[in-house]
């Protein structure tokens, strides 16, 4: 046989859970070949010797709904080993648009998920209307990885009802348009239809988000939908599922596991292993038991929101520092350098009130000095900004002042979310059989999350820092268990005749770096980019994407399209 690619000498960890052992992976075209001894000589070779040869990674939480159009090459998941990657999450997609009518969309985007307008208006080809015009567009696209799409709730509403969207209820006629729509888009191979019901995804005009004003009859009319199709899973929760009123947590869990049941149709959720969410877990198995489908999407380290000069401080929430703020970032550089002009904005950063404001969502918010990490590695332990400020034998203010100043404003703080994962429910979360390792978010929160990494994260603390999890479970977690859990069946093992996605790295060394800022959207906006360490090579569908830590240019990424069967 000729190999176009042989993987020669490396420890297969297939994806199974099962143990490693040591094989040679051929490679012919997009599919997998053969597992095992190889004599002849491929078209191309990759050495693994002390390397892990693992399936490519799954992530089923983006939104690179846009990022697909200005980056073919799909970072920063791309860095982190992810091959497949589900997007349109959370009700928040670009189709159905109304071509009159995109800056309703744009509205639902750009506060609630931080995706830069400009590049949302400069950097897609709005050549669609159509949620399946929308597949056809990514499709015709190169792609460095594989992409899934959910049609998104908020998207579905602003096209059928414009402005009324994000002030009532559906009426009779908007459900038709909306489940006719809906319907078009699963027999086109959309993989589900996702809402947020979340009281933090709010408008950039200060209102909630379209997909929040729906009733509860409009959700089951919709997902009904796909339960008469027998396609398509349901992404989003129930706002009240995590209410502290217990008979208002009881009665949205309730209805979740019904609409379910009654459906057919599977559900998804994010679930935030915070102390006490731990009954979020037993209801899982209860919802199973009475015939509901239900998977929870679980981090794996708390979802963090990153801090810099260049980005936001908790200080911006200081009227004394407005003007200062206003400034370009190498004004305000020499402000805080000069020792006289510097001094009003030390002692307003160490004397203010902060319990005065509240931030919304990732928006700036009062500082926890204690919690608010200085990101020196990509692993933890990294110090607190007050661990360094009593190294210096300052108050933590002027501390974090005087690192941005040191680094010339490119220094970036860890803020804890303000909902901190308790590790005990966190380890349960990601050992249960109904939970998936996800929720990476991939795509928004371009200036203030960089959570692409939690897969390598996952490898590196978790598995080789903490020994919590064997690297079979682990890679397992992030490749079978997710690739089920989509339905993506020629996915996630080392098997002969599956899609040739595949990583190769070091497991001792394998983990994120620190993350920078970047300056490439298009209009020239600011993301966070974060690469990681230790991989040799990752292939999709076959072909070499990343080589010794570099992009090769190679886009063999397909649209994974479900359709109903």
């Amino acid at each position: 046989m000729t190999y176009d690619v042989v993987i020669r000498n490396g420890t297969v960890v297939d994806g199974s859970g099962a143990a490693a052992f040591r094989a040679d992976v051929g490679v012919v075209g997009d599919r997998i070949a053969r597992v095992g001894p190889i004599g002849e000589r491929g078209a191309s070779e990759i050495d693994a010797e002390g390397q892990v040869v693992t399936p490519g990674f799954i992530d089923g939480h983006t939104h690179m709904d846009a990022q697909v159009f200005w980056d073919a090459s799909g970072a920063s998941s791309c860095w982190h080993g992810v091959t497949s990657a589900v997007m349109g999450n959370c009700g928040f997609t670009l189709a159905p648009v109304r071509g009159d009518a995109r800056a309703l969309v744009v509205r639902n985007l750009e506060r609630a998920e931080d995706i830069d307008p400009t590049a949302l208006a400069e950097g897609i080809d709005w050549s669609f209307e159509t949620f399946p015009q929308y597949l056809n567009a990514v499709e015709r696209l190169g792609k460095g990885i594989n992409f899934a799409a959910n049609i998104g709730h908020s998207a579905l509403r602003t096209w059928a009802m414009g402005e009324r969207a994000f002030e009532q209820e559906a009426t009779d006629d908007d459900l038709t348009l909306m489940s006719r729509q809906l319907a078009e888009s699963i027999e086109a191979g959309a993989i589900g239809f996702s809402t947020s019901r979340s009281e933090h995804h709010e408008t950039s005009d200060n209102r909630p988000v379209a997909s929040r004003l729906a009733s509860w009859d409009e959700v089951v009319h919709l997902v009904s939908v796909m339960g008469s199709l027998g396609a398509g899973l349901f992404e989003g929760a129930d706002a009240g599922m995590s209410s502290p009123d217990p008979e208002v947590r009881q009665r949205a869990l309730g209805r979740m596991q019904e609409l379910s049941a009654t459906t057919g149709v599977p559900i998804t959720f994010g679930m935030v292993a915070t102390r006490g969410s731990g009954y979020l877990l037993d209801y899982l198995d209860e919802a199973a038991a009475a015939g509901a489908t239900l998977f929870a999407q679980t981090h794996c380290r708390g979802i963090s929101v990153l801090l810099s000069l260049r980005t936001r401080l908790p200080f911006d929430l200081l009227p004394a520092w407005a003007d200062l703020r206003a400034l370009p970032v190498a004004e305000q550089l020499r402000v805080l350098s000069d020792p006289v002009r510097r001094g009003p904005y030390v002692e307003a950063a160490v004397t203010a009130e902060y319990e005065k404001w509240t931030g919304v969502g990732a928006q700036a918010r009062p500082p926890d000095f204690e919690g608010i990490r200085v990101y020196r590695q990509g692993l933890p332990p990294n110090p607190s900004v007050a661990d360094v400020a009593r190294e210096r034998g300052v108050h933590p203010a002027e501390a974090m002042i005087d690192l941005c100043l040191a680094s010339g404003g490119d220094q970036l703080f860890i803020q804890p979310s303000r909902y901190p994962q308790d590790e005990e429910v966190l380890l349960r979360a990601l050992r249960h059989p109904r939970a998936v390792m996800t929720f990476s978010d991939s795509g928004a929160h371009l200036s203030q999350i960089a959570d692409s990494s939690i897969h390598t994260h996952l490898l590196g603390h978790w598995v080789r820092d903490r020994q919590e999890f064997t690297l079979e479970e682990a890679v397992r977690m992030i490749t079978l268990v997710p690739a089920r859990a989509w339905g993506f069946h020629d996915r996630g093992l080392i098997r002969e005749g599956r899609a040739a996605d595949l990583n190769v790295f070091d497991p001792a060394l394998v983990g994120p770096a620190v993350p920078a800022l970047v300056a490439d959207l298009p209009g020239g906006g600011l993301r966070l980019e974060q690469r990681a360490q230790g991989f040799r090579a990752t292939l999709v569908n076959g072909a070499v994407t990343i080589d010794g830590g570099q992009l090769t240019g190679a886009t063999p990424g397909r649209l994974l399209r479900q359709r109903p069967a």
